[in-house]
């Protein structure tokens, strides 16, 4: 009845649960500095704007902590389920870096973040601030073990085969692979604008339905900072990601740029539809020699094409789309950040109409790029799951289609009630006023026009 190859489902499967499951803690672990942000701001000025932002936003910092740790755990069982080999032949490296982010980073965040959520009013102010302060390294040292394990599937060192079976040589060397302080860079920097243009969004959008109030201002000021800060930053480090992936994962740039035949002098294709069947990417729109300067800092420089990795290179079009996708998502964050820039700090003016929209817009852009730029790590590695020496057809499980489609639909209903679920939430509190609006509004003196507008 089922003639989809489970080997195909599998991968779909696991890639919808690692697609649902990186949304929240791309939030998280940029939200969580952001909450402490305002923790200091408070502490150190006395001003309550910087409370009402906190207490707003932590409430949606805890529900994307508790979706995604469930949606974490799903992973976990994905593991035993789905890839069997991945465990039986790697775990020896896997499985303690796996439970290192459990032992030092979850249990450091579930502990205080009661505290940080519920302890307000029963600890000290300092308590209070030292609670904030070790949940966000907490959700910060999450990202460092799980993004070691992952580099290490791109990179990998440190280990030696026995029978088939990874055994440790060095953890040093496992732990930071040579591929790791890019990836780890790279993805922090993401996770921070992902939270800084969710917040900014968010702001615009209550600006927009005049529902917001002081703090509401100062927030997405202090964001559209971070923002300024952290885009361009991002386009720096790419860069230096972008090299030592061309040094060790040669196909996977190949496939990033469209490159069939290995030649000097590529161009950067901004546009074109990549052919695996001829080989060739149709309709290319290039830059003459962009590609060798960018990859070699020489015009001249030779790029290897993946006609070299035949049978051995990942599916071309959707690594060459992601890329851009993610590309294009960062070049939009940079244009409004400093858009914003130039509106709220040069030109001292409040944020026009425009400006707001375009924030508005934005709101989910992180997202996007976390995705698009997740999609060219993860299905760029392919074949292989651990690179150049086990692919990933070496240790799925034996599953029948039917039963591999029947989980894979019932997954992907539950992530979209969810994801559905969880907009409509933060859509629910934004439409509320914001609290520095309602104080303004009961001091006298103030008018009650905008308080009254906003509830109808």
């Amino acid at each position: 009845m089922f003639d989809i190859d489970p080997f195909i489902l599998a991968r779909a499967q696991f890639a919808a649960n690692i697609s649902f499951h990186i949304l929240f803690p791309s939030i998280t672990i940029g939200l969580g500095w952001i909450l402490l942000f305002f923790r200091l701001r408070y502490t150190m000025t006395g001003d309550t704007h910087w409370e009402n932002a906190y207490h707003f936003w932590v409430k949606i910092f805890a529900l994307s902590f508790a979706i995604g740790v469930v949606s974490g755990i799903t992973m976990s069982f994905q593991f035993g389920t789905n890839w069997p080999g991945f465990m039986e032949r790697t775990g020896n490296i896997s499985g303690p870096l796996l439970g290192y982010e459990v032992l030092t980073a979850f249990f450091l965040e579930a502990t205080f973040l009661g505290v940080m959520l519920f302890g307000k009013n029963r600890v000290s102010n300092k308590v209070h601030l030292l609670a904030c302060s070790l949940v966000a390294i907490g959700t910060t040292l999450s990202a460092f073990w799980i993004l070691s394990l992952n580099s290490w599937m791109q990179t990998p060192t440190g280990y030696v085969i026995e029978d088939g079976v990874f055994y440790v040589d060095s953890w040093l060397a496992i732990i930071f692979n040579p591929s790791f302080p890019y990836r780890l860079a790279h993805m922090l920097i993401a996770s921070m604008l992902t939270a800084a243009f969710l917040v900014l969004g968010i702001s615009a959008w209550r600006m927009r339905m005049k529902v917001d109030g002081p703090a509401t201002a100062k927030v997405f000021k202090a964001m559209t900072v971070i923002a300024m800060i952290f885009a361009p930053l991002q386009v720096f480090v790419g860069d230096l990601h972008g090299l030592n992936t061309f040094e060790h994962q040669p196909a996977k740039v190949a496939a990033i740029e469209g490159v069939w035949e290995t030649h000097s002098g590529v161009g950067f294709t901004l546009f074109g539809f990549p052919d695996e069947e001829t080989r060739t990417t149709r309709f290319a729109l290039e830059i003459p020699y962009a590609a060798s300067l960018i990859l070699t800092h020489d015009i001249n420089g030779e790029i290897r094409g993946l006609n070299e990795f035949e049978g051995e290179h990942p599916p071309v079009a959707i690594v060459f789309w992601s890329f851009r996708v993610m590309v294009g998502i960062g070049m939009l964050m940079i244009l409004v950040a400093w858009w914003s820039g130039w509106q709220l700090f040069r030109r001292k003016q409040k944020p026009g109409v425009w400006l707001l929209r375009a924030a508005s817009w934005m709101t989910f852009s992180g997202w996007v790029a976390v995705l698009a730029g997740w999609y060219v790590t993860e299905i760029g590695r392919q074949p292989w799951i651990v690179q150049g020496l086990l692919t990933s057809a070496e240790v799925v499980a034996d599953h029948s289609s039917g039963i591999m489609l029947s989980t894979f639909t019932g997954y992907m209903a539950l992530y979209v009630f969810i994801l559905i679920s969880y907009i409509a939430t933060l859509r629910y509190m934004a439409t509320k006023p914001a609290a520095s609006l309602m104080a303004m509004n009961q001091v006298p003196g103030q008018s009650t026009q905008p308080i009254a507008a906003a509830r109808g």
